[in-house]
């Protein structure tokens, strides 16, 4: 199998790295703006080097994936799928909700896969999780609690660029509750502050947000998220049912010190960054793809899985901005 990567900046050399390890991928073919970010893929993964998304798209490629900066999104993903070669695209699928819209109906009855980048959805806990709660060994849910929380504010340019923390980080949260639980939200009550990074603030955006969600049969969850957490990259979700309750993260590198006596929990060195928290869950989000473009599975992560994420962003975003609940129909008729 032969893959294209368009953009080779972080998260794009990260794929590239995880790409070359998989006994289906022969070769690569990359591209990116900037020439020595794909002089070094080449260098270092024996990637061939084109100089454009058309030369990609026109090199024999057997897929796509997509890594570039979000304002590319929309016409990386229309152009892989006109050339007919499914397509992998890291979120979101836009800058804004309504352009993912017009990504979604410009799509729609074309018989081209596209995956979304949402990586919980491979991680074994979360897999785990869904698991347990479409068995129904968990009885009624209640109550489920999802954390994401930085070591360390981005860079002020990627803050500014980012669409605010909910539609950033949060977005995450948002995608694996939909998951696991199976359900939609119908309405958002969120909150945030500013507790460090001046930067933030002076972009408009909370670094320390909370958000409750109502699901559609009623279950409460609570979404925590935060860019300063110095101890480590904390990743956590709790399901909480009448007959069980399980949690996902709860292992000996989570980033928290108990101060219980007599209590060693946990004693590995603590997470500290997302690459390395979800190592595998990239790797086994990457092997997914390749069995989407080889037609052996569905896409796992659709765009209108993403779009759904989105509008709870938005609907937490005009929560947090206007101080009340609002809706997702109230979001998506706007």
């Amino acid at each position: 199998m032969r893959i294209g990567i368009l953009g080779l900046g972080r998260i794009g050399a990260f794929h590239a790295e995880t790409l070359s390890g998989l006994d289906v991928v022969e070769s690569l073919v990359v591209t990116d703006p900037f020439a020595d970010a794909a002089k070094a893929a080449a260098e270092r993964f024996g990637a061939e080097v084109v100089d454009s998304p058309e030369a990609l798209l026109a090199a024999g490629v057997d897929g796509i994936v997509v890594a570039a900066a979000t304002d590319a999104h929309p016409a990386l993903i229309l152009a892989g799928v006109e050339a007919g070669i499914p397509v992998f695209c890291e979120k979101p699928v836009a800058k804004t909700m309504s352009e993912g819209v017009e990504v979604l109906k410009a799509v729609q009855g074309k018989d081209v896969p596209i995956q979304i980048g949402y990586n919980r959805r491979f991680d074994t806990g979360f897999v785990n999780a869904r698991a347990a709660v479409q068995s129904g060994e968990l009885g009624t849910l209640h109550t489920v609690r999802s954390t994401t929380l930085d070591p360390a504010p981005p860079p002020a340019a990627y803050i500014a660029a980012s669409g605010g923390i909910f539609r950033d980080c949060s977005v995450h949260d948002f995608d694996i509750i939909r998951w696991v639980t199976g359900r939609e939200v119908t309405e958002v009550y969120a909150v945030g502050g500013n507790r460090g990074a001046d930067f933030i603030k002076e972009a408009g955006d909370a670094d320390t947000t909370g958000a409750i969600l109502t699901l559609d049969d009623g279950t409460i969850a609570v979404v925590s998220n935060s860019r300063h957490n110095a101890r480590g990259y904390d990743v956590r979700m709790e399901i909480h049912g009448f007959t069980d309750s399980i949690a996902v993260g709860l292992e000996d590198k989570l980033p928290l010190r108990s101060v219980e006596p007599g209590v060693t929990f946990p004693a590995g060195t603590p997470h500290d960054f997302f690459m390395d928290r979800f190592t595998e869950a990239y790797r086994a989000e990457l092997t997914a793809f390749t069995e989407v473009v080889a037609g052996t599975r569905p896409s796992p992560c659709t765009i209108e899985d993403a779009l759904e994420a989105g509008w709870i962003a938005d609907a937490c975003t005009l929560s947090l901005h206007e101080h009340r609940p609002v809706t997702i129909e109230e979001v998506r008729q706007a």
